[in-house]
């Protein structure tokens, strides 16, 4: 599993040799069990490194990690359903290995000077963490989900009433039903009184709901508003003879949909906030500016974009014009082999969000890249009486 501290440690290396080995795996669906395809693909993917390796005189520095990673490829017979990324440098002493959620763009291997980030800008957005919740009147069971992992952290029962007559005239029965309703509410308010405890205490970021539709509302009104706003969704569920599978599975494609529908929202403000002067930028010169005075807080990125890139060894400064000095202190600069890999890289340093938007006109058409902005810098008190 990778986190966000991880994305950062992986921006931060730089191997001036250019001996910085970025390898994924995506699993496919299996023509036959064996998996036999993907181990071909993969040693396929491998094997073309190492010619090209050779090639542009990186064979030495590459060859010790080009050979472990084939042997990670040997043992992803077992891996059948989790995708796979590992990240190496020799040179550095370094090599980290992670499963991820199968949503990677494909199986690729990279060698250059830094990372291949791009394919993680793909599932970022699966990096918070979500509890589902699965409730009837007397039973809880709480799972903690985080890239496209599920673990069930707490289940348990609050008793209910079980009488074995109505008594006389019936009176005993409704007044059972009273102490039923009653007995339900109090488990609904504990549920709903440890889930706010968990999100205060910073387990989970969003919430998912399973339950059966009759008893939605009596849960619902117990949520505190803190939880209501970040509830993704929810789905008819039987909490008892559910398994973490089944759950894994309805609860990730609320995950996905929530994701997309994220993903769109923010489009659509940064678009708009282009057009009106406000808090929206578009295209890569803009954006990159805005990286550097600490504008963004959300960056947006397409699978179209493309190009070369230049950062200086001194200041950072990223310029997509490749030239030999920094525009901005003078010193040398280094070559970015994908400016995607160079904006990724800024983002994960500054902690800044990444969304990667796949065949989206709309980004397309303003330069596959923007970003949504804390604030713009030029409508701040200074720049105005600057101007």
């Amino acid at each position: 599993m990778i986190h966000r501290r991880d994305i950062r440690e992986l921006a931060e290396l730089h191997a001036d040799e250019g001996c910085a080995l970025s390898f994924y795996f995506q699993p496919r669906v299996p023509q036959n069990k064996s998996h036999r395809e993907e181990m071909i693909e993969a040693k396929d993917v491998i094997r073309n490194a190492i010619r090209e390796a050779g090639v542009n005189g990186k064979k030495d520095c590459a060859r010790p990690d080009l050979d472990r990673i084939m042997q990670v490829a040997e043992d992803l017979r077992r891996n059948q359903s989790r995708a796979k990324a590992v990240f190496a440098c020799s040179a550095k002493g370094f090599w980290r290995e992670f499963d991820l959620p199968p949503y990677l763009p494909g199986t690729s291997l990279t060698v250059n000077r830094r990372f291949h980030l791009r394919p993680l800008a793909a599932i970022t957005n699966l990096l918070s963490r979500a509890y589902v919740v699965l409730t009837d009147r007397q039973r809880a069971r709480l799972f903690d989900l985080e890239m496209g992992e599920i673990a069930e952290r707490e289940d348990f029962k609050s008793p209910l009433p079980r009488p074995r007559t109505d008594g006389f005239a019936g009176y005993d029965g409704g007044h059972v039903e009273r102490q039923y309703e009653n007995e339900a509410l109090r488990h609904f308010k504990a549920v709903a009184g440890r889930l706010k405890e968990l999100y205060e205490m910073g387990a989970f970021e969003n919430l998912i709901v399973g339950c059966h539709e009759s008893i939605w509302p009596e849960f619902e009104s117990q949520l505190h508003i803190y939880l209501k706003q970040r509830l993704l969704g929810r789905f008819a569920i039987d909490p008892a003879t559910t398994s973490a599978n089944d759950v894994l599975e309805r609860a990730d494609r609320i995950l996905l949909e929530a994701q997309k529908r994220r993903r769109q929202e923010v489009l659509g403000e940064v678009l708009a906030g282009a057009q009106s002067n406000g808090r929206g930028a578009v295209g890569l010169r803009r954006v990159l500016r805005s990286l550097e005075t600490g504008e963004v807080q959300t960056l947006l990125l397409g699978d179209k974009i493309h190009g070369q890139a230049v950062e200086c060894t001194n200041c950072g400064h990223v310029d997509f014009r490749v030239s030999d000095k920094c525009d901005i202190c003078g010193k040398p600069n280094r070559e970015v082999g994908d400016i995607a890999d160079a904006l990724i890289a800024t983002a994960a340093r500054n902690g800044i969000e990444v969304l990667y938007l796949q065949q989206n006109a709309e980004l397309d058409r303003v330069g596959n890249v923007g970003a949504l902005l804390r604030f713009r810098a030029d409508q701040s008190t200074p720049a105005r009486l600057a101007s």
